[in-house]
């Protein structure tokens, strides 16, 4: 695996654990009781995104090194994934 390839993968990984990391712990605005006027009612009432980004990137780092470890040791490689046989055999 390449430096490239390596960051492109720790970017995907820390983008889904981001929008899994978004909805936990949000008090909406209707829950607080506090809607502001022009704004909807299911809109957070205090979005913390600086601690959910330290917390993403703290998780996202766990999985990407398990990720990296795996791909690295040859536990699964691309000819695993290759469900339909299109790959031809290694010589």
């Amino acid at each position: 695996m390449g430096l490239t390839s390596a960051l492109v993968l720790l970017a995907i990984i820390w983008v889904m654990v981001f929008f899994i990391a978004l909805p936990i712990r949000v008090t909406t605005q209707a829950e607080s009781g506090k809607v502001e006027p022009g704004t909807h009612e299911g809109a957070p009432q205090v979005h913390n995104l600086g601690k959910k980004a330290l917390i993403t990137t703290a998780v996202a780092l766990v999985v990407w090194v398990i990720a990296v470890g795996v791909i690295l040791s040859g536990w699964i490689s691309v000819r695993d994934l290759d469900i339909f046989n299109k790959m031809r055999p290694i010589q």
